[in-house]
């Protein structure tokens, strides 16, 4: 039911996932991680995986670069292991990671390919889906998209500055003397992409934000938050609804409401798991 996978990069690196599937499943639903957001730190995964498999719908839980803060990885190109992680990640890189695993899911044989994101995954899915000319996703889930303005927030004026002085003096590949946001490890190259050129900021609680990314996404979809998340400033509600009036087809899509939970659905995984199977099977048809 359970299966380790190795998704390959055009760049060579491969990444990690796990699929849950029976064998003879025409759709599959792929589920991108955010920053950290691996079994051991949500186990919301499990229940997912394994409510659709049991119902005939294979899951790919899909790590790419920052789903633990650092990971050992084989590049194929140059046969050397890599050292990835959230603290050295290049966001030019997101759109390659997403699509290793697409191609996996193609090379399966999947017929209907439905892509989700939680968190920063979330956000990583609009970029990819945003971007991508010729990918075979057919819908998408957004599960509590990341407002990096709230992310960014605890990043003190000091701190900033000093992330400028190590990349302007040669030293962007330096571990900075602080964690970035309060908890994250990092070099110093990727918190200044986090800061000042971050293509994950495509959504946001502010309505004179920029949602281009949102608005050139095609494909329709569902866009579910937990009515105590935090990131939304006290208002999810306004926040996701904000969100869906930017794409193309906002009456095609379902807003979905998870009472009584934050942003890694505490308490309420089975349900997020049963929301995710009937979108899921309502897509197959």
């Amino acid at each position: 039911m359970r299966k380790l996978i190795k998704a390959q990069t055009r760049r060579g690196v491969q990444l990690d996932g796990v699929i849950f599937a029976k064998g003879g499943e025409n759709t599959v639903v792929i589920a991108i991680t955010g920053i950290h957001g691996n079994f051991y730190s949500n186990p919301m995964y499990y229940n997912i995986g394994d409510t659709l498999c049991e119902h005939g719908i294979a899951f790919i839980y899909a790590q790419t670069n920052d789903a633990f803060n650092k990971m050992e990885t084989v590049n194929t190109r140059t046969g050397n292991n890599e050292i990835i992680g959230s603290f050295n990640e290049c966001f030019d890189d997101i759109c390659d990671d997403i699509n290793a695993y697409v191609k996996f899911a193609e090379a399966k044989g999947y017929g209907n390919i439905i892509l989700a994101g939680h968190s920063l995954g979330a956000n990583k899915v609009i970029h990819y889906l945003a971007n991508a000319q010729d990918t075979s996703v057919k819908h998408y889930i957004l599960v509590s998209p990341a407002n990096m303005k709230y992310m960014l927030s605890n990043v003190t004026d000091d701190e900033r500055d000093i992330i400028r002085y190590y990349v302007d003096n040669g030293m962007e590949d330096r571990m900075l003397p602080f964690p970035f946001m309060g908890w994250a490890p990092m070099i110093a190259k990727t918190a200044w992409q986090w800061l000042w050129r971050n293509p994950l900021d495509n959504v946001h609680s502010d309505s004179d934000g920029d949602f281009s990314e949102v608005e050139r996404i095609r494909q329709t979809g569902a866009l579910i938050i937990g009515t105590y998340d935090r990131f939304s400033y006290g208002e999810p509600r306004a926040f996701i609804e904000l969100i869906n009036s930017h794409t193309q087809q906002p009456d095609m899509n379902e807003v979905i409401f998870v009472e009584g939970t934050g942003h890694v659905y505490t308490e309420r995984e089975q349900m997020l798991a049963d929301i995710i199977l009937r979108l899921a099977e309502r897509w197959s048809i």
